[in-house]
């Protein structure tokens, strides 16, 4: 363990110390019952009360005007599940987030993102509080939360921030952690049909009542480790697939191979007849060997990634709570998590334009192509290089092998504190109050990058002399001159102080409850700092993401109420009636966001006791996190299409004139080959100046629990949720603004024009040499819009197995969605996408299908379970019109998994199972892909997947 590890245990324990130390003081107080959690809001009501999600009053009932999905333990259980992630992204309301497949981009995390609608816009809680993020994004890590300690997990749509403040714009999703009573302990083991992906998962909790029941504490550890799998492991990602344009997929690869590539940057009319560095460039078959480039010289560079990246993870912490007397109780939680996680990419891939000194390189290629530099260093020059001189600029494509995969490994230390009083004000309200520290500390290391300077020097003759003519060539001296182990640091804080009055007025008369309402305030700062390793700032490293320093840090001050008055139940016509506001003023330290008011307001109505109407309203808001605000420029590679090397570019004069304008060379306007990677280098960075993103979601539903057929229920509701001022790259990111500028509003004085004017090379290509800057703005609008659907039935049956009596119990979770609509542009409000039913590189990423739905089917004979699951993804289709791909559709997706769970004793069960009982395989995707061939968080790439594991409880 490292020394962080060591000294955040130590904090946990002494945290947990000081509270046992409190609880055995001598202070008289009376018995207090059972509570929920520690410090949850439900302690300070009534017993027969409890708080559901997205409210702070307590009620008697479960049924709250805002649609609230509930997900229980057993779900985890009978899923095989460890990390949360795995049961989350199966929930028809959630497009999965950063996850166990995300090796580029990866990090080392997993988060939730509600709707489609991102994950910093998705609020995560621990028993109705904030946890701690994990980087400058303000993002929670849910591998922090210890998943065999949730009671259930509740989904709230749409906005929420009058309750909670910001970033609660799509939703919330709150974790319950239970108490324990006695000694849990338990192991799980998984492993695929294949022989691997081997994960191990052993934790312990102990928990006891104390001081004769007044007090109760409960502690844990956990210890999770994931093996990696590699893409060449799967045959459908284990080598690169493009389209062939004949409708099916050929094997691809990359122009930048280990045998290399040299190109004259000179235009073709330029070029001596003849010259193999003319054309399409040099291939070097064997060492000092060359032949001209072809087509089919690519690299295959597919077996180096990772499909399912390792991971490692030590968990440990406690909660608990002590009342001191007359209801006056103290509570505290700690939890320290360290994470390691490891991502692999291939070799790095240097391109770029290089300076050769051709007496330098002459020892390591033939006598002819020494000739051909020098017939080329004798071509008339310009202000930039001196006719003879022996130096000739030459575009180099060479995959350096030699060092290995590009090997990022990040380790996170997680540590989060609270500690909090509750109690009775007077016999209608009580108080809470508590105070939060949570902090997160990264170290990153990464191994395999080159220096572009010592790279240069090799080449010139200046530095260490480098061979990379052929495969295998450099010198183990020549690639320690040139590689760079490049580390990384990010720490980032959150502290928040709030207190809180809640309780009932009155009651109106007409048989409903008390009116009951909610006043505080709540203080909040975050900080955030990314310290890059100075080669990375420079910019002088290839194969990681370069960055700048990121420092950064603000704060809110917040005033909130909530009231819900129950305004009839048990009339004439008037089962139950209810109505609830809420409202809260944050006043940011930001100057851009300053004050702002968010408030929502609900209604329920059940004309009689078998069907509740619900709707409510919400605004809600997100303040720019920490990376969008101060976060210096980084380069990063997305997908993209550069439209003035599609063939039309060269017939469409708008186009083709955009296209000269910008740096294109009118010859090659149109060509392929003026893309020379799927990936266009861009920088992109914080803004200072950006405002809150502003959001108004709306849902309207009908709950039906008819008594003539008991244990039934269903649930539909409507929802829209419709952000303003959503905070992204220019133009919503490098591939749309290049289609904003050539495609739509196609003029040179647009900033989505200026930002490609001087970012080509002389051969109109993006090289990364010059990026274009792409950097933060309020750049647009989102849109999510559909139905939710719930359908939950249990039957007794009058046989049994086990027993004389058994019964079934259906679940069904669905969602279909009709509108997600992305507008890059606000001064384009026509100008948008529909990404509901598609996929793709150019606007909507991973699919988001139409339907969505989640089945479950259980036979509970005495202490055996019998459960079969059914997880559906209905058919999407590729989302640029331009490009005819061959996965223009993807179609639908099923997949079924079978678990059993036995009590074997009363305080042993044994669960076991398998997932993807069919041996579904992804769908391809070709050229539209995000990585390995297909679309790995959406689509099962594990194949056929064992588990088994053991719970003993005494």
């Amino acid at each position: 363990m490292t020394t962080s590890f060591k000294k955040a245990a130590l904090l946990s324990a002494t945290c947990l110390g000081a509270f046992a130390g409190l609880a055995s003081s001598p202070v008289q107080a009376q018995d207090a019952p059972t509570s929920t959690p520690a410090g949850t809001a439900a302690d300070a009501a009534p017993a027969d009360a409890i708080v559901v999600t997205g409210s702070r009053i307590a009620r008697r009932n479960l049924e709250t005007a805002a649609p609230v999905a509930v997900v229980s333990s057993e779900e985890f259980k009978l899923s095989g599940a460890v990390n949360v992630e795995q049961v989350i992204n199966t929930l028809p309301q959630v497009i999965p987030g950063v996850n166990s497949f995300s090796n580029n981009p990866g990090g080392g995390v997993s988060t939730l993102n509600l709707r489609g609608l991102g994950d910093k816009r998705t609020l995560v809680l621990v028993n109705s509080r904030r946890w701690m993020f994990y980087d400058t994004s303000q993002v929670v890590d849910v591998n922090t939360i210890p998943s065999f300690l949730i009671d259930n997990v509740e989904i709230v749509t749409g906005g929420a921030s009058a309750v909670y403040g910001s970033d609660a714009v799509s939703g919330v999703v709150n974790f319950r952690l239970k108490n324990v009573q006695g000694v849990e302990a338990g192991a799980q083991y998984n492993l695929t049909q294949r022989g691997d992906g081997r994960r191990y998962e052993a934790y312990v909790a102990l928990g006891s009542e104390f001081a004769e029941g007044r007090g109760h504490a409960t502690v844990f550890a956990e210890y999770y480790k994931r093996a990696s799998i590699g893409q060449g492991a799967r045959k459908f990602s284990r080598n690169i697939l493009t389209d062939d344009g004949a409708g099916g997929y050929e094997f691809g690869g990359s122009s930048t191979t280990p045998n290399g590539r040299f190109t004259s940057t000179y235009a073709a009319a330029d070029c001596p007849t003849g010259n193999i560095f003319c054309g399409g460039g040099a291939y070097f078959t064997a060492p000092g060997v060359s032949r001209p480039r072809t087509g089919a010289d690519v690299y295959n560079y597919a077996p180096d990634n990772y499909l399912m990246v390792p991971q490692e993870r030590y968990l440990l912490g406690g909660y608990g709570d002590y009342e001191i007397g007359n209801g006056h109780t103290a509570y505290v939680e700690a939890t320290f998590t360290n994470n390691r996680v490891k991502n692999l990419l291939a070799s790095t891939p240097v391109t770029g334009t290089f300076q050769v000194d051709i007496n330098s390189v002459s020892p390591f290629i033939s006598a002819a192509n020494a000739a051909s530099l020098r017939q080329l260093d004798a071509i008339a020059g310009n202000g930039n290089r001196v006719v003879g001189d022996g130096i000739v600029p030459i575009a180099v494509q060479r995959r350096i092998n030699e060092s290995g995969g590009r090997l990022q490994e990040d380790e996170r230390n997680s540590f989060r504190a609270l500690i909090g009083m509750k109690g009775p004000i007077t016999d209608r309200f009580n108080y809470d109050v508590y105070y939060m520290y949570a902090r997160t500390r990264n170290s990153q290391v990464q191994d395999g990058n080159i220096s572009r300077s010592a790279f240069q020097a090799g080449l010139n003759g200046v530095g260490t002399p480098i061979n990379i003519f052929g495969p295998g060539t450099l010198s183990p001296a020549a690639l320690n001159a040139i590689t760079i182990r490049s580390q990384n640091g990010d720490v980032s804080a959150l502290q928040v102080a709030s207190a809180s009055v809640s309780g009932s007025l009155f009651n109106l008369g007409w048989g409903g409850d008390d009116v009951g309402i909610a006043i505080g305030g709540e203080y909040r700062k975050v900080s955030s700092r990314f310290i890059p390793d100075t080669a990375l700032s420079s910019g002088d490293v290839i194969g990681f993401n370069a960055g700048q320093p990121t420092d950064g840090s603000y704060n809110v001050k917040e005033a909130f109420a909530e009231l819900r008055v129950p305004i009839a139940a048990d009339r004439p016509g008037i089962s139950r009636l209810e109505v609830t506001g809420a409202v809260r003023y944050s006043d940011y330290s930001l100057d851009a966001v300053g004050g702002v008011w968010t408030y929502s307001g609900a209604a329920e109505y059940a004309p009689v006791r078998d069907i509740t109407f619900r709707g409510q309203y919400q605004r809600a808001i997100r303040a720019p996190n920490v990376a969008e605000l101060f976060g210096g420029q980084f380069v990063n590679f997305p997908t993209a299409v550069d439209p003035c090397a599609v063939a039309s570019a060269a017939g469409n004069a708008t186009v083709r004139n955009l296209c000269i304008a910008t740096g294109v060379p009118a010859a090659a306007v149109g060509t392929a080959g003026l893309q020379i990677n799927t990936q266009i280098q861009g920088n992109f960075g914080g803004n200072p100046n950006l405002q809150q993103e502003t959001s108004d979601s709306y849902t309207a539903g009908v709950v039906v629990r008819p008594s003539f057929i008991p244990g039934l229920s269903f649930t539909a509701d409507w929802f829209k949720i419709k952000i303003d001022g959503a905070i992204d790259a220019l133009g919503g990111g490098l591939a749309n603004s290049l289609s904003l500028c050539y495609n739509v509003i196609q003029n040179i004085n647009s900033p989505y024009c200026q930002a490609f004017v001087g970012t080509r090379n002389a051969l109109g290509q993006f090289d990364g040499e010059v990026n274009p800057q792409v950097l933060n703005a309020n750049t647009g609008g989102l849109k999510s819009e559909g139905v939710d659907f719930e359908l939950n039935y249990v039957r007794p049956l009058n046989f049994g197995l086990a027993g004389e009596s058994s019964k079934i119990s259906f679940n069904t979770v669905a969602t279909y969605t009709y509108k997600q609509i992305i507008t890059p542009v606000q001064d384009l409000s026509d100008q948008f996408t529909n990404c509901a039913g598609k996929f793709g590189a150019l606007v909507c990423g991973n699919p988001i299908p139409k339907w969505k739905w989640t089945s479950r089917l259980s036979w509970i004979d005495g202490p055996v379970t019998t459960s079969f699951r059914w997880r559906h993804l209905s058919s999407v289709r590729d989302d640029d019109p331009s490009t005819d791909y061959t996965a223009e559709r993807l179609k639908a997706y099923n997949v079924f998994d079978l678990s059993f769970s036995v009590d074997a004793t009363e305080s042993f069960n044994l669960s076991f199972g398998v997932n993807n009982l069919l041996d579904k395989k992804p769908l391809l995707s070709g050229d539209n892909q995000e990585q390995a061939n297909t679309y790995p968080g959406t689509y099962d790439v594990l194949g056929r997947d064992f588990f088994i594991s053991g719970r003993v409880k005494f």
